[in-house]
Order: C-alpha cells, then sequence, then structure tokens
C-alpha cells in the first residue's frame, strides 16, 4: 500500500533479485564477477603452434615413448611452462632447417612467441628458453631447400 499523499508512479516495482535476496548485479562490480584461469597446457600449445607457424622450425613425430621419433618441420615443438599467476617461463624444444644463422634464427622465435602468446593470452611472458635439438638439411617433403630466408 501507498504513504498517504503517495501515487503508485512514486514507488518503483520490486525487481527479482530484490525478492529472492540475490545481490544487486549493478553493486557487484567488475571484481565480483569472477576470473580466467588458463591451464599450463593452454599455452603449451599456442606456444607450440606459433613456433611451428614459423617456416624453418619444427618438432619431433612418430614414436611411441620416444622411440622411433624422426625430425617433422610441420610438427609442432615440445613446449613446457612455468606459471606463477600471470607470468610465464616457457621451455620451447624445436628443430630447424640447416644452414641457417641459429642465433638470429632463434632471437627471431623467440620474440614472436613472446609477443603472440601475450597478445592471445594475456599472459606476460617473462622467459623463453628455446633449445635446438636438430638440424635438417631438407624440408617436411624430403627434397633439399636451396634458400632459406
Amino acid at each position: 500500500m501507498n504513504a498517504p499523499g503517495a501515487h503508485a508512479a512514486d514507488t518503483p516495482a520490486p525487481h527479482a533479485w530484490q525478492l529472492t535476496g540475490v545481490p544487486d548485479p549493478a553493486e557487484d562490480g567488475i571484481n565480483a564477477r569472477g576470473q580466467t584461469v588458463l591451464e599450463e597446457k593452454v599455452i603449451e600449445k599456442i606456444a607450440g603452434q606459433v613456433a611451428r607457424d614459423e617456416s624453418v622450425a619444427g618438432g619431433s613425430s612418430g614414436g611411441f615413448l620416444g622411440i622411433g621419433t624422426h625430425a617433422d618441420l610441420h610438427a609442432r615443438p615440445k613446449v613446457s611452462v612455468e606459471l606463477a599467476g600471470n607470468i610465464a617461463t616457457l621451455n620451447v624444444e624445436v628443430g630447424m632447417l640447416y644452414p641457417i644463422p641459429l642465433r638470429q634464427a632463434t632471437e627471431e622465435l623467440r620474440q614472436r612467441i613472446r609477443a603472440r602468446v601475450m597478445e592471445l593470452t594475456g599472459v606476460e611472458v617473462r622467459h623463453v628458453d628455446i633449445k635446438v635439438s636438430w638440424l635438417t638439411t631438407t624440408g617436411g617433403d624430403g627434397r633439399r631447400r636451396r634458400k632459406l630466408l
């Protein structure tokens, strides 16, 4: 019932959240919405895919428990991630085409991985270790490459 002299239009109708005891969504703010958590495996796959997309880096494929694996420039490189909050350290194991200036190629790969992982996930990548585990003179199709860069 309205107070004497008050009109019905002056009193707003209660919202469903007011009747159920649920807090007002407008008052919750952004902090009460929750958080997004990325598993280390997600960052590992993203970093591995970025490394694979580079024309001079690849991974190993085939085999079982490490036996019978072979160099494959079309395979995703092995990546491990140490994640502390929103800061990541990556260890990437790649193979590369030979001949290539390894220092220059690994530095370019390191910068590319760092930038893309940060762009796609929002996780700050502080350090990227790259281990070149094999070199090959042929591409994935078995033909020798004459010009690399």
